[in-house]
C-alpha cells in the first residue's frame, strides 16, 4: 500500500463511522458558505516528532487538492502560543479552523473565540475538556481515534503475549493534561487492574518525546530494576525506553516487553528487529479527512460529533508488510 492509498484508506475508514456518535449540526454553530476556495487555519501544537511532522505535511499536501489557502502555524509545544496563533488566524479572516489542542483545558479559550468570530472549528487528533466545550455546540466535531480503545488493545495484546508469571510494568505517559495521555492511560490501566499478576509500579510523563522518554526510563530503571513490561503512550517514548534499557544491559524483546501506540516507521522496524512487541496505529494523515468533512459541512450535512478513525495493530506478523508506508 503506498501513501496515497493509505491516505484514502484513513479518510474512508473515518467516513465509514458516520453515525457512530450523535449527529451534530445545530443552528448554534457558525455556518460555512459553500464556495470554490477557502482560507483554512491549521494551528499545529508542535513539530518535535515524526507524528506531528507527518500530520502537518498531510495538511499542506491537501491544501492544493482541496482549494485551500492554508494558514499554518507551529506553537512549539506552548499552549499559550497555540491560543495566540488562533487569535492571529481569526484576525486574518480564516473561514475554517482545524485545531489539535495541546492540552484539554488551556485550549478552550481558542475554541470559544473561534466560535464567537463565526468560524467553524474542527478539533483534530486531540480534544478539549468535554465538560466545558462540546461538539455540535462550541465546535463542529472531533476528528480522531479512540484513545481509550488504543490503550485497551495494547493491554489485551500484552496479556495474551507476555511470557512471564508476574508483570512488573512501567508506564511512560504522554503530555500531562492531554486527551491522548489521559485516555491511553485509562484504557490500559483499567484492563491491567483486573489482573492480580500485573502491577504498574511506576507511571510518569515523558511528554511524548523520545529523549525525555529515555531519561525518564533511565531514572525509573534505577528504582525498579526488575521491570519486565514497558508501556509507552507513543512510539517516540518507546524508542527512548529501548535505548535506556539497552544502555542498562537489558534486552528489549527478550527480558523486557515494550508495547506502544502510533505506528511509526521506527517502531515497526523495532518490531521487525524483535525489540518491541506491538504498536497500535494512530494515523497522522488527517488532511484528506479534514477536506472531506469540511466539504460535507459546507454542503449542509449533519456531521457526527466524533468522526472516528479506525486504527490497525502492528505486530511481528505484519510489521514488515507495512514498514515502507510508515512515516
Amino acid at each position: 500500500m503506498n501513501r496515497r492509498t493509505l491516505l484514502g484508506t484513513v479518510a474512508a475508514a473515518a467516513i465509514g463511522f458516520a453515525g457512530f456518535a450523535t449527529a451534530g449540526f445545530t443552528s448554534d454553530l457558525p455556518p460555512l458558505e459553500k464556495k470554490d476556495r477557502y482560507k483554512v487555519g491549521f494551528a499545529q501544537m508542535e513539530s518535535n516528532n515524526p507524528w506531528r511532522i507527518a500530520e502537518t505535511k498531510s495538511f499542506h499536501a491537501t491544501a492544493e487538492a482541496c482549494n485551500w489557502d492554508l494558514v499554518a502555524t507551529d506553537a512549539a509545544g506552548s499552549a499559550a502560543k497555540q491560543v495566540a496563533d488562533v487569535d492571529s488566524m481569526i484576525a486574518q479572516g480564516i473561514d475554517v479552523l482545524f485545531l489539535p489542542p495541546r492540552e484539554e483545558k488551556p485550549l478552550i479559550p481558542a475554541v470559544m473565540k473561534a466560535k464567537a468570530a463565526g468560524i467553524p472549528t474542527f478539533l483534530v487528533d486531540r480534544s478539549v475538556d468535554p465538560n466545558v466545550a462540546k461538539p455540535g455546540e462550541h465546535y463542529v466535531a472531533f476528528l480522531g481515534s479512540d484513545f481509550v480503545d488504543q490503550g485497551r488493545r495494547v493491554a489485551e495484546w500484552t496479556l495474551a503475549n507476555f511470557k512471564g508469571d508476574k508483570g512488573i510494568i512501567v508506564e511512560l505517559e504522554g503530555t500531562t493534561g492531554s486527551s491522548p495521555a489521559n485516555d491511553r492511560k485509562k484504557g490500559f490501566d483499567d484492563v491491567m487492574a483486573k489482573h492480580d499478576n500485573m502491577t504498574i509500579v511506576a507511571s510518569q510523563s515523558g511528554d511524548f518525546a523520545r529523549d525525555l522518554g529515555r531519561q525518564v526510563m533511565e531514572t525509573l530503571l534505577q528504582a525498579h530494576p526488575d521491570v519486565n513490561i514497558v508501556y509507552a503512550h507513543n512510539d517516540e517514548m518507546a524508542i527512548g525506553a529501548i535505548q535506556a534499557l539497552e544502555l542498562a544491559g537489558r534486552k528489549p524483546g527478550d527480558d523486557v516487553l515494550v508495547v506502544s501506540i502510533d505506528g511509526t516507521r521506527d517502531a515497526l522496524q523495532a518490531i521487525i528487529d524483535g525489540k518491541m512487541g506491538v504498536t497500535v496505529e494512530s494515523s497522522p494523515f488527517f488532511g484528506p479527512l479534514a477536506c472531506e468533512t469540511m466539504n460535507r459541512y459546507a454542503a449542509g450535512e449533519d456531521i457526527e460529533h466524533w468522526v472516528q478513525v479506525k486504527d490497525r495493530i502492528f505486530t511481528a506478523e505484519n510489521a514488515a508488510d507495512h514498514v515502507d508506508e510508515a512515516y
